[in-house]
């Protein structure tokens, strides 16, 4: 693989991204692994605020709404699902559920639930306080989940094709009717069982997604579609104060069921305080006066003056943590492949042969990420030790004559006729995203003689105008769901798409059909060998690759700074944070530099 520019580190708080997942029969609380919090042992360093900071407002906090990272980063903190994520290595561990078992085929899964999960007081319960959550609550949101809804972001994504019952109730309740899920019953008040239509070896993993997360139902009656600002979950902290682009603060829940493994309630920490800077600079600047502990993705305009600090740290005293792990993150540029100006595919190899990834990864975005010479999956060793055939797939090279070959074969020799094109990008973030669209911007008339546009518009947006088919050219990152594959070439199904042109295509943002991809996509469903199921898989990439609806640039590297009091906040492949057993260390009781 080429690694790009070489990145100089002093490892100070590094994580390990582990993707191996072990199959089993049953589990429990038993076999989590807990958290190393010694250092918090007893309560010692209990209380205070995290401050974090987002660089674009989060969409919506409706768990089914849920389709973009900042969303993800604050819901995660509210709600919880039958499962969820271990922060460390992304293994899936209990959560609302303490346990589970799966029949002799796997398509039978008997969940059974802890006995001391609350919802959060709210005034949408009749005495304002929160009340204890059952079975009856998870089926209820797993009907809503598998609901039309404008604002469904996650159904695509979650119980689609998996779960018996669930396109049926999905499509009745395109005509108002309200049957439920036949394959989702709950027996009792601590007892959930799930049938899929075939064994899923992943299917842990859709249960951590947003779409899973648990919500009552006299929140949904009371808010309606202000849902998507009045949180009530059983998450460790609950929503105080909402100012949409300002600040968004969240307290300890005190009725929490968590618990470390010495027996202290969690979460260790008093509150949340998450601010909305929208610039990078600006956000360095907060974080370097004390005033965050935390902030994620280095600007690239500076990113070269803080691994310099790195590249000194042994010679000085550094004043804070840099962690970093790999990403299984991709930034491509999509193709409306239902577009005149890119429904032919010589038109899409055109321009993804007309650019030099390396250049990008290694100039634009200074080393911040690695070149895109794969696809649409990030390369993964444990993807690939476990079949996922990286090696055999045919990307593309920087190759300005077969560029100009294939826009001529699409018959707009030297890019004469070639209609005009926007390149839409969201802002938010510093500059990474304009140099990369410019560079882009130039290449395409340099090697193809096109020209096209740059439109910037704010994340919502910009989603919005994704998933609409309102853009013909538009740039998109998309982070892991849960670490497989699947949850990047789920992107390119064509069942995703809409029948109707106007409706919106809130995974599948290309509008993208294939017959042959969709049918290797959906024997993987079915195939309950993780081996086998990931050569179908990578055969269905290359597929996409051919086909060509979208240009993979750069794959991204997680780059965090802390500060030296930050605990127990290890990164991972997927910026999950479980801040429930996040701590922080007492300026006082620090040690003396």
């Amino acid at each position: 693989m080429y690694l790009g520019m070489k990145k100089i580190f002093i490892p100070l708080a590094a994580s390990a991204l582990l993707l191996s997942f072990a199959s089993c029969t049953s589990c429990s609380d038993e076999k989590k692994d807990n958290h190393d919090a010694t250092e918090a042992k007893g309560g010692v360093y209990t209380g205070g605020v995290m401050r974090m900071n987002e660089v674009e407002a989060f969409k919506s906090l409706n768990p089914i709404a849920v389709n973009e990272i900042t969303g993800f980063h604050i819901g995660s903190q509210l709600f919880e699902g039958l499962v969820k994520f271990n922060q460390n290595d992304l293994s899936i561990q209990p959560a609302i559920a303490s346990r589970w078992n799966i029949n002799e085929n796997q398509t039978e899964w008997t969940f059974h639930l802890r006995p001391n999960v609350m919802f959060h007081p709210d005034p949408c319960f009749k005495d304002g306080k929160g009340r204890a959550l059952t079975a009856t609550d998870v089926k209820f949101c797993f009907d809503k989940l598998c609901t039309a809804d404008p604002n469904n972001a996650q159904f695509d994504v979650t119980f689609k094709n998996r779960v018996v019952g669930a396109n049926e109730s999905f499509d009745a309740s395109k005509t108002g009717k309200s049957n439920g899920v036949t394959g989702i019953k709950a027996l009792n008040d601590s007892t959930l069982v799930i049938t899929l239509n075939s064994p899923f070896a992943g299917f842990l993993n859709v249960l951590a997604m947003p779409g899973c997360w648990i919500y009552p139902k006299e929140a949904a009656d009371k808010y309606g579609v202000d849902l998507r600002i009045h949180a009530v979950g059983t998450g460790p902290f609950m929503l105080e104060t909402v100012k949409e682009g300002e600040v968004l603060i969240m307290k300890k829940n005190t009725d929490y069921y968590g618990v470390d493994k010495d027996g202290n309630k969690l979460p260790y920490l008093d509150g949340v305080k998450i601010s909305f800077i929208r610039e990078k600079k600006a956000e360095i600047l907060e974080f370097k006066s004390g005033n965050l502990d935390m902030v994620y993705r280095l600007p690239v305009e500076i990113f070269h003056e803080i691994m310099g600090d790195l590249e000194n740290a042994k010679e000085r005293k550094t004043d804070f943590q840099i962690i970093n792990s790999p990403a299984l993150n991709s930034n491509c540029i999509g193709f409306n492949c239902t577009a005149e100006a890119f429904n032919k595919k010589e038109v899409r190899l055109a321009f993804n042969y007309a650019i030099d990834r390396h250049k990008i990864a290694d100039f634009t975005i200074q080393g911040e990420g690695t070149s895109a010479d794969y696809g649409i999956v990030p390369y993964v060793k444990s993807f690939e030790d476990a079949g996922y055939n990286f090696k055999g797939l045919k990307g593309y090279t920087f190759d300005p004559a077969k560029a100009k070959e294939y826009l001529k074969k699409a018959g707009y020799a030297d890019g004469k006729g070639f209609p005009k094109v926007t390149l839409q990008i969201n802002s938010g973030g510093g500059d990474r995203n304009i140099l990369v669209a410019e560079v882009i911007q130039k290449m395409l008339k340099e090697n193809l003689n096109i020209d096209i546009d740059i439109n910037t518009a704010p994340l919502s947006e910009h989603i919005e105008s994704m998933i609409s088919g309102k853009s013909d050219m538009f740039r998109f990152s998309w982070v892991a769901d849960y670490p497989e594959p699947e949850t990047f070439l789920t992107l390119f199904y064509g069942k995703h798409v809409p029948v109707n042109p106007s409706e919106k295509s809130f995974i599948n943002y290309f509008r993208f059909k294939n017959e042959k991809f969709d049918a290797l996509f959906e024997a993987s469903f079915k195939e309950s060998d993780k081996t086998k199921r990931f050569a179908i898989l990578s055969q269905a990439e290359q597929i996409v690759l051919d086909e060509a609806p979208f240009m993979p640039i750069f794959y991204d590297e997680n780059f965090r700074l802390e500060q030296l009091n930050v605990r127990n906040f290890p990164e991972n492949a997927m910026t999950y944070m479980d801040l429930s057993v996040v701590y922080l260390i007492p300026k006082d009781k620090m040690p003396k530099k």
